[in-house]
């Protein structure tokens, strides 16, 4: 049986009673539909909150505040910070009657920073940033060339090229020891190697981020990215019409990094148009070169998908990595299961490592468990295009729906044993969970349009590390999570890798 990875918030045995009364008493109590102001409301002063985020540069354990209210006042309620009003859920029904509820052009908030670099600067916004026809215009434009299955097809083994290279590298390193066993931080080289990924799929160009001198050029890139986001989490929380004049060097340091961000994809932008002005590539060379073919989308509109793609790919695909390897290091027996599986799959997988999707079951259930007790964003968001009624309250259109995933995730109503990490949970047949999907990536048609690419490179890093490593871990103890923009480790303990000859 797999080792417990415990939830930070105990759950309790009220819990699971306080659900049931919540999900169906209401019901009961009433066969007319409650009004909006009925849904419990979160104590506390509407202004203190945002106020501490202010002060504190956002909400470190947003994710453990959001779950003891569901503890204590059931599976919906309501918030008000700064004026705004917010309902959140975490049952599935309800996230599927939010999926039902989606129009053609669902709505989500926008992220104000990224969008005030790109109004200062005269750019257009990507798929992630907009909203109504134009971002369905350019997401149908977008998914033929990054989400389809062709064109997973397509960029799998420039992925799997880069995911051999760092598997070997790891590997000479292990191997000089004499005991064949290293311990190590691995998480800078997991950050450069979704990097590395990352480019080499969207652009067709490697970075040098895997040997020994990594480019340094492409080490200011990772610093500008994460520069970016740190600066991110300082504004979000603050309108701009005050956060302008108190956070002014924050602001410059944002539209800096933003600049280099977009620099970046200037450049490898122009190599590739160059290329193809000068000749019809008779081979695959990346999913810009083959939206530039395409000529769907204007030139501007291609380069902000390209770096929102990047900008949203390194850290929250890095974190499900490096959690999936922690859990696996801590978990041997579904370590050995997945060795097993990858064993049977070897010369399929190497022939064609495309069907890393389709032939390898329990490695996907496995990144699906990771993002069950991990969910990189804590929360999937809509704006109501329409009246919703969701545990039989009326909410009106307009109203932002937060549905928790941390929460959901760890509900004890929804799956056995919550704080245990059994990706066998997800091909059980028995189970009504193999037959729930994985809301990791977002729902319906908001979905991650890179949620392809990102599966791809993780479940390839998997495949090569569990195929040339037996891993390890010093401590066995939970990490703490903490929520910065997206939810990430505080602190990640070393990884012992064992060469597997």
């Amino acid at each position: 049986m797999a080792l417990r990875a415990k939830a930070p918030v105990c759950w309790a045995g009220p819990w699971m009673s306080l659900c049931r009364a919540y999900s169906q008493g209401i019901r009961a109590a009433s066969g007319k539909l409650l009004p909006f102001e009925a849904i419990p409301q979160s104590p506390g002063n509407k202004w203190i909150g945002m106020l501490h985020a202010w002060r504190e540069n956002g909400i470190e354990n947003y994710h453990l505040e959001m779950h003891q209210n569901f503890q204590q006042l059931g599976p919906i309620f309501r918030t008000n910070k700064g004026g705004k009003q917010r309902v959140y859920v975490m049952l599935p029904e309800d996230l599927q009657t939010l999926q039902q509820a989606d129009s053609l052009q669902p709505l989500r908030p926008t992220l104000e920073p990224w969008i005030a670099y790109r109004q200062d600067r005269g750019l257009k916004c990507g798929v992630f940033l907009l909203n109504g026809p134009e971002w369905r215009s350019q997401r149908m434009k977008l998914n033929p060339d990054i989400l389809s299955p062709p064109a997973m097809w397509n960029y799998s083994p420039m992925v799997d090229e880069v995911a051999r290279e760092f598997c070997k590298i790891l590997k000479a390193k292990v191997l000089q020891n004499a005991r064949g066993s290293l311990t190590l931080d691995i998480r800078p080289g997991i950050f450069h190697y979704i990097m590395e990924a990352s480019n080499v799929a969207l652009y067709g160009e490697r970075m040098g981020l895997l040997g020994k001198d990594p480019n340094p050029t492409s080490l200011k890139f990772l610093a500008a990215l994460e520069t970016m986001f740190q600066s991110t989490v300082q504004l979000m929380f603050m309108p701009r019409s005050l956060s302008q004049w108190i956070k002014r060097a924050v602001w410059k340091e944002h539209f800096e990094a933003w600049d280099y961000i977009f620099q970046h994809a200037n450049n490898c932008m122009q190599k590739i148009y160059q290329e193809l002005a000068l000749s019809h590539p008779h081979h695959y060379s990346g999913i810009m070169a083959e939206m530039l073919i395409r000529a769907d989308l204007s030139l501007d509109a291609i380069r902000t998908n390209a770096v929102d793609f990047t900008a949203g790919s390194v850290d929250t695909s890095s974190y499900s990595l490096l959690m999936t390897l922690f859990e696996l290091a801590r978990n041997p027996k579904v370590q050995q299961a997945l060795h097993q599986e990858i064993l049977e799959s070897e010369a399929a997988i190497s022939e064609k490592p495309q069907r890393i999707i389709s032939e390898l079951p329990l490695l996907q259930a496995t990144l699906k468990e990771t993002l069950r007790l991990y969910p990189v964003g804590v929360t999937v968001d809509r704006v109501l295009t329409s009246d919703v009624v969701l545990q039989n309250y009326h909410i009106p259109a307009g109203t932002v729906v937060m549905v928790s995933l941390y929460s959901l995730g760890r509900n004890p109503t929804t799956f056995t044993r919550p704080e245990c990490y059994h990706p066998q949970r997800w091909l059980e047949r028995k189970d009504s969970i193999s037959r729930l999907p994985s809301w990791g990536f977002g729902f319906g048609v908001r979905q991650c349009v890179g949620r392809r690419l990102a599966k791809t490179s993780i479940l390839l890093l998997l495949y090569h590390m569990l195929k040339n490593f037996q891993l390890d871990i010093l401590t066995r103890d939970d990490i703490k999570m903490k929520h910065y923009f997206v939810l990430k480790p505080s602190t990640f303990p070393p990884l012992t890798l064992k060469a597997i000859k």
